[in-house]
């Protein structure tokens, strides 16, 4: 999965990298993978991407949501949600892969799924996407359309014993904010992941939206967070805060230890002093 801030970072360098840029050969499911998702057969992909080339890329602003890249290829759409890597002519290439393209001057690009990820092809015309990916069309926070009124609005018709992080970053309510971007958000609102939205008061909805925009932003700006890798396998700029690099480090506001729990499906951080 890709979260909204690689994503952004992603689109930018494959439009300065890979725009213009021929498809000589297009291989899917070379290495299949019991989490990887393609649209229709993934051996059509040669056939339908080879000789298109690449005009543009965005965050998954165009035609589907964030934690997505989209890819412009001629009259083709990739969307792809899992690691994109790129290789320099001559470049030794990933062991396995489960989408490779490869360009007329000799590189390619590479995705390799970690977890789970979606590289779909459809044409971007098309009145639906394809059936194996569900779509939750919605503003990205990093943009205007994502202001106070909307981000109070997604409160509304919840259980008040929803948690912090739940809200956040489950049921697409804000897609490509996963719970890698998660940690840092709550922390710079200073609100426990496991705190219940009932609790919440007017004030603390206030400092939650504020840290979405400006933590995300942060994190785009200085080229991803430091735990996720970009298009030229460098670690992103941003120094994580609550990651698997910083549990061991004191909080960085007050000193205390940094706690580590498994919730909801994943790993929280959070400091029990800062976050209450």
């Amino acid at each position: 999965m890709i979260e909204l801030p690689e994503a952004y970072v992603l689109s930018e360098q494959i439009n300065k990298t890979l725009t213009g840029k021929t498809i000589t050969a297009a291989t899917a499911n070379a290495f299949p993978h019991g989490f990887a998702f393609y649209s229709g057969d993934p051996a059509a992909y040669g056939p339908m991407l080879t000789g298109k080339t690449i005009t543009s890329s965005n965050p998954g602003t165009g035609y589907t949501c964030g934690g997505n890249v989209e890819i412009i290829c001629g009259d083709m759409l990739l969307v792809i949600s899992t690691p994109i890597k790129y290789h320099e002519p001559g470049a030794k290439g990933p062991a396995k892969h489960q989408l490779l393209l490869e360009f007329d001057d000799g590189s390619r690009m590479s995705c390799t799924v970690q977890m789970w990820g979606s590289m779909l092809c459809y044409p971007p015309d098309s009145d639906t996407p394809p059936p194996v990916y569900t779509i939750n069309k919605c503003p990205s926070p990093l943009s205007e359309a994502f202001d106070r009124d909307y981000f109070m609005w997604l409160f509304d018709g919840l259980k008040p014993s929803l948690s912090a992080k739940a809200f956040l970053a489950t049921e697409q309510r804000i897609p490509g904010l996963g719970n890698g971007a998660l940690q840092d958000i709550l922390f710079n609102a200073r609100i426990h992941p496991k705190r219940k939205l009932e609790t919440l008061s007017a004030e603390d909805k206030e400092r939650m939206f504020d840290s979405v925009r400006s933590t995300l932003a942060a994190m785009r700006d200085q080229g991803g967070r430091d735990t996720e890798k970009d298009l030229f396998n460098e670690w992103g700029g941003y120094s994580t805060v609550l990651s698997n690099k910083t549990a061991a480090a004191p909080c960085p506001v007050c000193g205390g230890p940094i706690v580590k729990e498994a919730f909801l499906g994943g790993k929280v951080y959070y400091c029990p002093v800062c976050q209450k």
